[in-house]
């Protein structure tokens, strides 16, 4: 890891750690208001406001870290995490089967985590999301350790909804107890070839997948839709190269946009995220996957179905996009197309470089202060939202 290190130095001197000074007027009058009006006009009120104030008092830097969510090595806090939290201001981290040992040992690494986040060295104004795949059946991070969920394909041919509820809710449960507050599930994809999905028809889906929204929501825990637009109709793995779903809008719109589009109308956008996936739908874009998408993640997913919350990539690291696109780039091109989060789930060197690259781009002028404004006032607003 010596080389990784030496490379931390050199992006520290890069970045800088300066934090914002914010001033403040005062009006005059003929009668000067107390202490107390004073305070309690300067104090924001709403979710929104407090969302503001913070995202104001945070550097260019910070606000590229909160768009960055990876994963780390070790089953407590290290010197390489340590860095990653203090010199990128990484926003998330998500658990794997490497991270996890014991329950006890998985809260004192999330408590210890989050500490470090927020402490005098890092000095991040918010919370991390501390994030997980626990879809339930053959995606289960920690076995043993957390309750394995039943399967979706179990849980969806029992015929009764109320199920996804209750495993939603006892999965949330679970993942609080060990410091978890984000779960990367439920999977609304329609008919995948496995049994990670509810069904192959896109009510069931939406049904079992609305109240599986409903659990997480009942018991105050983060949750990601995935894989947007949906992957039920792919046929090659996206973890090693690129697949293709020639399927056209209308189909999309009859059958794999229905779950997530029931839920962005049923449920409020700071409670949940849509993970999109590496895919290529060329009735919406013929040349870029999901994930690098404007036309899926900007146009489709929040012009057409109106969603207002956290778009998240799929692992960046994943074949489908990092066999075609460097990792330097590959960031970059998630954040211009419309992703608030890129999640990078394994190499530290790969971590960086994502993080670098959305920030070469960000002092060359091709991403705006505005566009990450936009992204991390919905990170800031979940954080809020949840209490984390």
């Amino acid at each position: 890891m010596k080389e990784i290190k030496g490379w931390r130095r050199l992006a520290a001197a890069v970045l800088g750690t300066g934090l914002l000074t914010v001033g403040m007027m005062t009006g005059c009058g003929s009668q000067a208001p107390t202490a107390k009006e004073s305070a309690a006009a300067a104090e924001p009120q709403t979710l929104e406001e407090k969302a503001d104030a913070i995202v104001a008092k945070m550097t260019t830097n910070e606000k590229i870290g909160q768009m960055v969510m990876i994963g780390v090595h070790g089953t407590d806090i290290d010197d390489d995490s340590k860095a990653m939290l203090r010199q990128f201001h990484i926003g998330g981290v998500v658990y794997f089967d490497r991270n996890i040992k014991s329950q006890e040992q998985l809260k004192a690494f999330s408590e210890h985590l989050q500490a470090y986040a927020q402490g005098e060295e890092a000095q991040q104004k918010v919370p991390l999301f501390l994030g997980i795949d626990e879809e339930g059946g053959v995606v289960s991070r920690g076995k043993g350790v957390i309750p394995a969920p039943e399967s979706e394909a179990a849980i969806g041919s029992s015929g009764k909804p109320e199920l996804a509820q209750a495993s939603a809710v006892k999965t949330a449960q679970s993942l609080r107890a060990v410091g978890i507050n984000l779960n990367l599930a439920p999977v609304a994809d329609v008919g995948s070839r496995d049994s990670r999905s509810f069904a192959r028809d896109a009510k069931t889906v939406a049904l079992f997948t609305g109240k599986a929204a409903d659990g997480y929501e009942q018991a105050g825990m983060m949750y990601a839709l995935k894989h947007f637009p949906g992957i039920g109709k792919g046929t090659v793995d996206s973890h090693q190269e690129v697949s293709r779903v020639d399927a056209s809008r209308t189909t999309m719109e009859k059958e794999d946009l229905v779950p997530f589009s029931e839920v962005i109308r049923s449920h409020r956008p700071e409670n949940y995220m849509i993970l999109v996936s590496h895919l290529i739908y060329p009735c919406y874009d013929a040349s870029h996957s999901a994930s690098q998408s404007h036309a899926i993640m900007t146009e489709l997913l929040r012009g057409q179905l109106g969603y207002q919350g956290i778009i998240i990539t799929d692992d960046l690291e994943m074949g489908a996009v990092a066999n075609h696109v460097s990792m330097r780039q590959v960031g970059v091109n998630a954040v211009q197309a419309g992703a608030d989060i890129v999640l990078v789930c394994h190499e530290y060197p790969h971590e960086e470089d994502v993080y670098m690259g959305i920030k070469d781009a960000v002092d060359a002028g091709k991403i705006s202060e505005e566009r990450l404004d936009a992204s991390v006032r919905r990170i800031v607003m979940a954080k809020l939202a949840h209490s984390l």
